[in-house]
């Protein structure tokens, strides 16, 4: 985007709302390729207008803070005595970049404003004291819901080491993913699956198990829109079938987690630029838990799942999804496949709770967010 044709420019900013909500929509332009750094937006206002706005770029690139700052001196626009609007506590640590917090305290600013406080124990805090320490007046907590959903797995994984997990799958009105012989194509409108590769574009992974590859020899990249970046790409695999002719495999950069150690195979895998990661829990399966830490460890912030129904079941058994991700299309199948392969209940006391977060409708079908309880 052209900033400088960017209408924010040309209006008066009348308070602190509106000017989060102007960091926010920055925020959103870095949707796609910040991983695995948050997605950060920040505004600069002066005398009621914006002078200067920015975005986080892709690592290794400048941060929402400093990007606002070159571009109000791209624009001849003084910064000292100027209010800053950051939808997350400015850095205060050496990474990639130097500390954030310490270029706003150089540049003279007089205020800012944080919409969240920053969880990464290397931040923690330290930032809006870096710059309360400085003179500078600091507030925190403006549209903090917004500015957390916009975030959600990079807080979630700095909050417990692990990413937001969002499953996502389609079906009928009744619940079935495809026929009993397993014909599935297509059960959702071309709407919906083309808003499904908008929610794969964001997420930092695509994660699907080895009976949906081998059934679709699926690709799990983003095709229906265009993205700066493809996903990273992971395959569970208990027994190590996949094929180094798979197109999952190719172009390298692959994550397969198995629980079977079997040199010949992983050695073909890798020579396809796959990386192979041995899991095993006791019953010889891959340790779902344990790869959603591993995970963690690895940066994913936000993993996207689109697998079959034993793969899901297992997921959701072993309390690893946070989000379901669900498209109904207004038509029913019968008997079919499900979208979870889950054991039979006795009583509803144990059935499995979640609340509805949003209901859209895309095309002719249903686009519903439900988060686990």
């Amino acid at each position: 985007m052209n900033l400088t044709e960017d209408p924010i420019y040309e209006f008066d900013v009348d308070n602190d709302q509106q000017a989060m909500a102007l960091a926010l929509v920055q925020a959103g332009f870095g949707m796609l390729n910040t991983t695995p750094n948050p997605r950060v937006g920040c505004v600069i206002v002066k005398n009621r207008r914006v002078i200067g706005a920015g975005f986080t770029q892709p690592p290794g690139g400048n941060h929402a803070e400093i990007q606002a700052l070159a571009d109000a001196a791209a624009r001849g626009q003084d910064v000292r005595g100027a209010t800053v609007y950051v939808t997350l506590e400015p850095c205060s640590h050496f990474g990639r970049t130097p500390p954030c917090a310490d270029a706003l305290v150089k540049a003279g600013v007089a205020r800012v404003v944080a919409a969240i406080a920053d969880p990464n124990p290397l931040v923690a805090g330290q930032g809006l004291a870096k710059l309360q320490a400085a003179g500078i007046e600091v507030a925190c907590g403006l549209l903090e819901e917004e500015a957390t959903e916009i975030n959600i797995g990079f807080l979630h994984r700095m909050r417990t080491g692990k990413p937001w997990v969002r499953m996502k799958t389609a079906s009928s009105l009744d619940g079935k993913t495809a026929l009993h012989n397993g014909v599935s194509q297509w059960i959702t409108s071309q709407a919906a699956r083309d808003d499904g590769h908008i929610w794969r574009a964001r997420a930092c992974a695509i994660m699907a198990g080895i009976g949906t590859i081998a059934k679709d020899d699926a690709q799990l990249t983003v095709r229906a829109i265009e993205t700066p970046r493809q996903p990273r790409r992971i395959v569970v695999d208990s027994k190590l079938v996949v094929t180094p002719e798979a197109r999952v495999i190719q172009g390298g950069g692959t994550w397969v987690f198995t629980a079977a150690d079997d040199r010949e195979k992983t050695a073909a895998l890798e020579a396809q630029g796959a990386e192979v990661i041995v899991l095993a829990n006791a019953d010889g399966k891959v340790d779902l838990p344990a790869l959603v830490r591993e995970l963690g460890q690895r940066q994913i912030n936000e993993l996207h799942v689109e697998a079959g129904a034993k793969l899901n079941g297992s997921l959701v058994r072993e309390g690893c999804v946070n989000e379901l991700l669900v498209y109904l299309a207004p038509n029913l199948l019968g008997e079919g496949r499900n979208m979870f392969d889950l054991p039979p209940l006795e009583d509803l006391s144990g059935k499995v709770g979640l609340h509805f977060t949003e209901v859209k409708q895309i095309g002719p079908d249903l686009r519903i967010l439900a988060r686990f309880n």
